[in-house]
């Protein structure tokens, strides 16, 4: 199984990093409940972020209930060596994790090659400065290629609208088989221009968890895709 199978069409992915921890597993079960397939599991390691986020321990906590109802769990690393965790998310129930080109650059076959031992797929992430064309240029075996819509570390900023072009255009210069995956902003004002841009995968957080009813939040936004 990877990333073909999960993908049922555009996809809405909740951002785990933006809920309220103190609801955190009953958001999630009710999410799962909405229709929510896929999670994303924001890391940030106080380097290549500012902030220090959640890690393994509170993967490991949850993965089972994930277990249970067929969900999947994709690890975003905002670190400056992701490599160096992958065996710990493994361990803690990820199926999946992306790192960001801009630690890894030319070694991309290296640290997926890592991430495939341990039965993990494999996504690169660009940052909003980043050029597309850079990225473009070694995704070959990667599942995702991840578009930052903000600057990476923090829930709840404003979407940069240059983004929806770059979305476009790694559309255009990636493999068919690699999915265009778009993270930070993401809501109702964008949400369908980016599906028109290629995009198949929408990681929503602030639009999903700032109410008071997530299931709510994303069926909506479910709706605006489907």
């Amino acid at each position: 199984m990877g990333w073909n199978d999960w993908v049922r069409g555009p996809e809405i992915e909740p951002s785990i990093y933006a809920t309220d921890f103190a609801r955190l597993a009953d958001d999630l079960a009710s999410l799962l409940d909405a229709g929510a397939k896929i999670f994303q599991f924001d890391v940030g390691d106080g380097h290549f972020v500012e902030p220090i986020t959640i890690g393994p321990i509170v993967l490991q906590a949850i993965s089972p209930l994930f277990r249970e109802r067929g969900g999947i769990l994709d690890v975003h690393l905002m670190t400056e060596h992701p490599q160096r965790h992958f065996a710990a998310f493994a361990r803690a129930g990820a199926d999946s994790v992306t790192a960001h080109y801009e630690v890894i650059g030319s070694d991309v076959p290296a640290v997926e090659a890592q991430a495939r031992e341990l039965g993990l797929g494999f996504g690169l992430a660009l940052n909003p400065e980043t050029a597309v064309e850079d990225v473009a240029t070694v995704v070959q075996g990667v599942d995702l290629v991840l578009c930052m819509g903000v600057h990476p570390g923090y829930s709840g900023q404003a979407y940069i609208p240059e983004t929806t072009e770059r979305v476009r255009r790694l559309r255009e210069l990636l493999p068919p088989d690699v999915h265009v995956q778009v993270a930070g902003g993401v809501g109702l004002a964008n949400v369908r221009e980016l599906r028109d841009g290629g995009a198949a995968l929408f990681v929503a957080g602030s639009s999903l968890f700032d109410g008071v009813d997530p299931p709510a939040a994303y069926r909506r936004l479910a709706e605006a895709v489907a």
